[in-house]
């Protein structure tokens, strides 16, 4: 308001000039005002927060009991039931919500890698894994500024802020070490000096707690342009519970007041007008209370050998990977061991439920290197041990010990009421909107929309999501 004034004192008090050259310099000081005003309007900012394992059904059960999201539903756009990626599991898909592609393009196909000999297989939890530009990489080179808290493989990336998700897995190293490596050191030590006594190591709903409270902490001090948050709780909750389990439910509640603490850091530091918020889930969950381990057939088989360790010496053949609710199985180049045998010997077993040929795991966006990519049905889950018999029962003694669950996911996208969900909220969202069907894909460029990428990917496999743009 100050510039229009300042125009009419220099006209009228300067010495005669020629009357096109004060136009010109009206018009310029004009539209220096109005792009000045469109920049602004453009320099939104965006926070996604994604609560591992939200599911449509959640929003479908309750509602009711989630007052915060309940009002970003009712008041911005809600795509009601969100079809995953195949595998559904929570790197991958994450991979896939920064990226809008499938796990065959961004190459993070699973949660860890096909490690046979390795009991603790390592997972992909470095950014260089990732084969493809990402949203957060892209913002950073347009020059803004970013933030992660455990969004998964984002480890040793250029965000600016940034706790990444990873544990200690050699013996040499310990968790200060990998996380300081993985992450921003100076940071890090800043947060875990100011939060750190809300953790008990990476136990739930404490880790949550400090995650949350970090996140509390940037926006409100470093306010950044994109701001990632991935919050575990009720994923962890599920695992050992069960999908609907009253602990399950708890953990949605307490997901939904760490909610409203992030979208009140916006209040505090006057942001709130000029942010965008995204809330989603990656993949939903399913009961289980019965494991498969294909490798204790092809053990028996002589396909591979046992170490004394439980592990798998590196000269296997045949190799089941597991994703939980499907199993990859790959045949190493040189293995003497016919595919078709393969396929008989696991087409009748109990508990499986389709096997899909490299070919059609490629079509659907999977490891397309897998020679084989199994479903299990309903009630069972693979895992990739040999210690134990082909099936067995979980039990509630047995939750806590590795590969023990009630609830999985990695399952086909296409299995029944496991879709995920999606809500927009924001200065540039349409109120009260309900869209029924979108793809996980679908996500990332509708993201890069929301900062004003410009050099995000034209051309990815998912589709901007217009209908929520006002």
């Amino acid at each position: 308001m100050s510039a229009t004034p300042t125009i009419y004192l220099i006209i009228e008090h300067s010495i005669p000039i020629k009357k096109n050259l004060v136009n010109l310099f009206f018009k310029k000081c004009f539209f220096d005002i109005i792009l000045s005003k469109e920049a602004s309007i453009v320099n939104k900012k965006l926070i996604i927060i994604s609560i591992d394992a939200l599911g449509a059904m959640d929003i479908e059960l309750h509602k009711d009991k989630l007052p915060t999201l309940s009002q970003l539903i009712d008041e911005g756009s809600h795509v009601e039931k969100v079809k995953g990626i195949y595998p559904t599991l929570t790197y991958p898909s994450h991979v896939t919500l920064m990226t809008g592609e499938y796990p065959k393009k961004h190459g993070v196909v699973n949660n860890t890698k096909t490690q046979a000999t390795r009991l603790s297989p390592d997972w992909f939890w470095y950014d260089k894994e990732i084969k493809v530009p990402t949203l957060y990489s892209t913002a950073k080179d347009e020059g803004l500024k970013t933030a992660a808290f455990l969004w998964p493989v984002t480890a040793s990336s250029s965000i600016d802020y940034n706790i990444a998700e990873i544990f200690p897995n050699r013996i040499w190293t310990n968790q200060v070490m990998i996380s300081l490596k993985a992450s921003s050191p100076l940071f890090l030590l800043k947060m875990n000096q100011k939060y750190g006594h809300l953790r008990k190591g990476i136990m739930q709903p404490y880790l949550d707690e400090f995650i949350t409270a970090c996140a509390v902490d940037t926006i409100e001090h470093y306010q950044p342009d994109l701001t990632l948050i991935h919050l575990v709780d009720m994923d962890s909750m599920r695992h050992a519970y069960g999908v609907q389990s009253e602990e399950a439910i708890e953990a949605l509640k307490r997901q939904d007041d760490r909610l409203a603490k992030i979208i009140q850091a916006t209040k505090d530091n006057g942001t709130f007008e000029s942010t965008n918020f995204v809330v989603l889930g990656d993949h939903y969950q399913i009961d289980v209370d019965t494991m498969i381990k294909l490798n204790t057939l092809f053990v028996k088989k002589g396909w591979a050998e046992a170490k004394p360790n439980g592990g798998i010496k590196n000269n296997w053949q045949v190799y089941a990977k597991s994703c939980d609710g499907s199993t990859y199985i790959y045949c190493k180049k040189n293995s003497s061991v016919d595919p078709k045998d393969i396929y008989n010997e696991i087409n009748n077993l109990e508990g499986i439920e389709a096997i899909y040929t490299s070919e059609e795991s490629d079509k659907m966006g999977a490891d397309p290197n897998a020679t084989f990519m199994v479903e299990a049905k309903a009630g069972y889950y693979f895992t990739d041990e040999i210690t134990r018999p082909l099936f067995e029962k979980v039990t509630k003694e047995a939750i806590g010990q590795p590969n023990h669950y009630f609830g999985i996911h990695g399952s086909h996208p296409d299995k029944p009421q496991y879709e995920t969900t999606v809500c927009f909220f924001g200065p540039d969202i349409k109120k009260g909107l309900k869209i029924p069907t979108a793809n996980l894909v679908d996500e990332a460029p509708t993201f890069a929309k929301l900062l004003g990428l410009k050099h995000f990917p034209i051309t990815v496999s998912g589709q901007i999501i217009k209908d929520i743009f006002n």
